[in-house]
């Protein structure tokens, strides 16, 4: 049965650590989602593979608008994961487990998800302002005589 609420097929135990580790990992192409079983995965999936066929018809990474528009699904896949690392295992089962019997006894897995996920997240955000400038630079004009 489909739940309207959460957006979720009601009955099926999910693992609160299993979530959080497909969002940090395999987030950016909405693997989280597709285990959650959330009704528009596909278009998640869909934007996050478009982008990277687009990406491919550009000859470097930081002249590349479909590279820079990638961190922006890789961004939100860390936070997330971050969500789900943090948020309490009642929350998790009365949002994604209402009618399993079962409950989520995590432990230690989330924290070091979420610690990953921290580390992964600042080096996506941080390569993706430092992209962001070069292209700008480049496309201004800024950088020109300069040899690196």
């Amino acid at each position: 049965m489909f739940d309207w609420i959460t957006g979720c097929i009601v009955g099926k135990h999910r693992s609160k650590v299993i979530v959080s580790l497909l969002a940090a990992v395999l987030g950016v192409f909405g693997a989280h989602w597709w285990y959650l079983r959330r009704p528009w995965a596909w278009l998640f999936t869909l934007v996050t593979v478009g982008l990277l066929v687009w990406a491919q018809t550009f000859p470097s990474r930081w002249d590349n608008p479909a590279f820079l528009l990638l961190i922006i699904p890789l961004a939100a896949a860390c936070i997330e994961a971050l969500v789900f690392c943090l948020k309490t295992d009642a929350w998790f089962d009365a949002r994604y487990n209402p009618g399993s019997g079962q409950t989520t006894r995590t432990g230690w897995a989330p924290v070091l998800i979420a610690i990953f996920t921290v580390f992964l997240g600042g080096t996506v955000v941080v390569a993706g302002i430092a992209a962001t400038v070069m292209y700008v630079y480049t496309a201004m004009g800024w950088l020109d005589g300069y040899t690196f």
